[in-house]
């Protein structure tokens, strides 16, 4: 034990001083851990989304947010189906069989969904990630080949996807267009993110 006389107003205030500095660093850091868990933006980014399309048309197309991602529904025409007969000798993968993103076993058909008229498809590009533009006429365009049937074209380096997302021969993007996870609620509802598994 020391010999040296305690002060009790030294002793006091050391003991204030340590509490308030506890108090403090548990004050900092409630709000620094709860922001390690995800905000409700983000947890909604990653919720499936349910949109009505009773309003589409043939031949149109909605493009609506899901994780982020643009995700095309397309009402596609008796016209714009008989199309994808014909281009699948020109496509690098018409069954849809590669791995990088797994199609939907609903989806691995010649129309690439669970009803022939309506796609849905994801609006990215599986080369750099661009998003590709509709070229949705057919016939002779620039940047497109004479016998174009109608689809998609990537601006940033040219891949060409059919009216079901599949990308053409000796073209940069290596795979087709992805096809999320989809289920109908009803004719006219359906509900992306989520599918009859999910």
């Amino acid at each position: 034990m020391s010999d040296t006389p305690t002060d009790a107003s030294k002793r006091t205030w050391l003991i204030a001083s340590g509490c308030a500095g506890a108090a403090g660093a548990a004050f900092t850091a409630v709000p620094f851990v709860s922001s390690f868990q995800p905000s409700e933006r983000a947890k909604a980014a990653g919720a499936p989304v349910e949109v009505d399309i009773a309003a589409l048309k043939p031949g149109e197309k909605i493009t609506v947010e899901w994780r982020g991602k643009p995700v095309w529904i397309m009402k596609r025409t008796p016209e714009m189906l008989a199309t994808l007969a014909k281009t699948e000798s020109q496509l690098a993968d018409p069954n849809s069989d590669r791995k990088t993103y797994p199609t939907p076993e609903y989806a691995k058909n010649q129309h690439r969904s669970i009803k022939p008229e309506v796609f849905v498809g994801v609006g990215i590009c599986s080369h750099l990630g661009c998003s590709p533009s509709d070229r949705l006429q057919p016939g002779p365009q620039p940047s497109l080949p004479d016998d174009w049937l109608g689809g998609f074209l990537c601006p940033c380096h040219g891949s060409t996807f059919d009216l079901a997302g599949r990308v053409f021969k000796n073209k940069p993007a290596p795979d087709n267009l992805e096809v999320p996870p989809h289920v109908y609620l009803s004719d006219t509802r359906l509900l992306i993110g989520e599918d009859k598994k999910g």
